[in-house]
């Protein structure tokens, strides 16, 4: 029977820390924990769960989950996220699989249901919930690739989609919304090259507002959809300023 490591990242994680690592502890024959300098008591709750974390400074998603890829002592890992929670469908397929973990070029997708505000939606920019991340490979194959946002698990043949899902609970208020919104736009912008361009920001934040309300199905989420469309406006107004501001030599922070 294979064993799996489950690779686990927490910064401030402890509104969610709970629900997330029950699970994973259930199917985990390795727990990797990589903190980026939590202040919440995300440590202290961590070490009552007799976990140790590895701290390392956040610089992207994707290179701080390669880097506790490669702390695992198994090559078949499980990557989550600390705001992400494993239904039990999805426990007992992972238990059903791990004796049948023989082939590295297959990896498994989860179904990922996204909670904004408390919410179940239809999107948040730049994906749609449902959603079907890469996230239980073997490292030898595959790792996340290095861009500064919106990373992906990449390098398997072959992709299989396992049963259940997981429930990925991101901003859990408005103020959680608009931080991380200027953090991901610094970062993109700071890392990948974005147009520098006024007229995108003026002029193309209506129309993705208009894509991820209208067309994508934020007009079902109620109050939530409102603030998921001004998010996506947001996004896309901030790319554009801030890689022109960049270009100028205005600081972004």
């Amino acid at each position: 029977m294979a064993q799996l490591t489950v690779c686990l990242l927490t910064h401030n994680s402890l509104r969610t820390l709970a629900p997330c690592l029950a699970p994973a502890l259930e199917i985990a024959d390795e727990l990797v924990v990589v903190d980026s300098g939590s202040s919440d008591g995300t440590l202290e709750y961590l070490a009552g769960q007799g976990v140790t974390p590895i701290h390392r400074p956040y610089k992207t998603h994707a290179e701080q989950m390669n880097f506790a890829i490669s702390q695992a002592s198994h090559d078949w890992v499980l990557c989550l996220d600390s705001d992400e929670f494993l239904d039990p469908e999805t426990l007992a397929a992972i238990r059903a699989l791990k004796p049948q973990l023989n082939d590295p070029d297959t990896a498994y997708r989860i179904r990922r249901y996204w909670r904004v505000l408390g919410r179940e939606v239809h999107g948040i920019y730049p994906v749609s919930s449902p959603d079907f991340p890469l996230r239980l490979f073997n490292r030898q194959k595959v790792r996340f690739n290095d861009v500064p946002v919106d990373d992906k698990a990449t390098g398997a043949r072959k992709r299989i989609v396992l049963p259940g899902h997981v429930v990925h609970d991101t901003f859990f208020s408005l103020h959680e919304v608009f931080a991380k919104l200027n953090g991901y736009t610094s970062r993109l912008v700071s890392f990948q090259d974005v147009p520098p361009s006024l007229g995108r920001a003026v002029f193309s934040p209506p129309f993705a507002f208009l894509k991820w309300y209208l067309r994508k199905g934020g007009w079902r989420d109620g109050a939530v959809g409102l603030v998921t469309g001004a998010y996506a406006a947001l996004y896309t107004f901030l790319k554009y300023f801030k890689s022109w501001c960049r270009a100028r030599g205005i600081p972004l922070q």
